[in-house]
């Protein structure tokens, strides 16, 4: 049995890579079309062809974890079909691969490519992202989230901020920081303005060129008073990390499981809506075993009859498969937002629904028949 895993493997493997190079190459050529509009708007900067290609190939493994289940399927797809209309997989059934057996084999290397996507999704991809953001900023002079920074809360006892951080430096400091605090009543205590911060590991950010309005309440005439104060340096404690920060700014779907989970716990402590980036959390848990699923999917092709012709309308299913299901994925996940459905539930759906066809497939035609 050792030989004949060794065959599917390798057969397995070379044609999901090749797969794999084929949608990479295709993707690269597209983005760095795309990237060229870039390149006419910041040529002046420094950002030409050389930059461009080093950015768009720091965005080949996000491609590459998003597209591994399809692949997987088409590939394992191609696969089996080939050893079919070759007699081969006829031959190993004669040779004691029973259907479990096979369903096994599959699945173990099934395994293999949910590891796989689980660390370039998890490791790779986010690295990679910051990267080819932080390279383009590099020339811009910042990482900026729209034209109003992003917006973060932070809650201590008695007192409420809103944070806006208008950018990312290259270096890593945050640029145009500004805090507003509140009482429990909702009343403005003070307003913080800093060209620049930078976070620290003590659980404090060190605020730079620092000018504050502080408004004090007047006991007997209820009014409010106004002072101003300057100052070079000061010290604001508070549980935003850098990586919170850089984490609001850049795609929540390039962020690792994780970092996901304690940006989470941090909007849900600051009563903030947590429904899109935990969306992404459970689709982070749930889509390395997508893999799982497409071979399981693609097993019953080993089991048809090849009477005539070759096998592209097979390869072609295959495709349809892989892409229905990403279809699948990203419909659900925009109707859990706007229904209000559970988080885990809409992420797990899409897998669960192609397990139940995969195992059906797999009881109707390699089973009964």
């Amino acid at each position: 049995m050792k030989t004949v895993r060794r065959l599917i493997y390798a057969e397995t493997i070379r044609a999901i890579g090749f797969v794999s190079l084929g949608f990479i190459a295709l993707f690269f050529f597209f983005d760095f079309v795309e990237e060229l509009k870039a390149v006419n708007q910041i040529r002046a900067l420094g950002y030409q062809i050389p930059q461009a290609l080093l950015f768009v190939g720091l965005m080949i493994p996000t491609h590459v974890y998003e597209l591994l289940p399809i692949t997987v399927l088409i590939g394992t797809v191609f696969v089996m079909a080939r050893f079919a209309k070759s007699s081969e997989f006829t031959i190993l059934r004669t040779s004691g691969l029973g259907p479990w057996l096979a369903l096994k084999t599959l699945l173990i290397l099934g395994l293999g490519f949910v590891l796989l996507t689980f660390v370039v999704g998890d490791y790779v991809s986010p690295l990679a992202d910051r990267s080819a953001q932080f390279l383009k900023s590099t020339f811009k002079g910042k990482l900026a989230h729209g034209k109003t920074g992003t917006w973060l809360k932070e809650k201590q006892a008695g007192r409420h901020f809103a944070v806006n951080v208008g950018s990312v430096a290259q270096d890593g400091s945050l640029r145009e920081v500004r805090i507003f605090e509140f009482d429990d009543n909702s009343r403005f205590v003070s307003v913080t303005n800093s060209q620049w911060a930078s976070a620290q590991e003590n659980a404090q950010w060190i605020l730079h060129n620092v000018k504050k309005m502080t408004f004090l309440p007047d006991s007997q005439s209820g009014a409010q008073t106004v002072t101003h104060s300057q100052a070079a340096t000061l010290s604001w404690p508070n549980s935003i990390s850098a990586d919170m920060v850089a984490a609001a700014i850049l795609r929540p779907e390039n962020m690792g499981t994780v970092d996901l989970f304690r940006y989470v716990q941090h909007l849900a402590l600051n009563s903030q809506s947590v429904q899109k980036y935990e969306l992404q959390f459970w689709k982070k848990v749930f889509y390395p075993l997508s893999c799982l699923v497409m071979v399981v999917l693609a097993l019953p092709f080993a089991y048809l009859h090849f009477r005539s012709g070759g096998i592209s309308v097979y390869v072609f299913g295959g495709v349809m498969a892989g892409i229905s299901f990403l279809l699948l994925n990203n419909v659900l996940s925009d109707m859990a937002i706007l229904q209000g459905w559970q988080p885990w539930l809409a992420a797990a759906l899409p897998g669960l629904i192609y397990s139940m066809v995969s195992l059906s497939a797999f009881s109707w035609l390699v089973l009964r028949r």
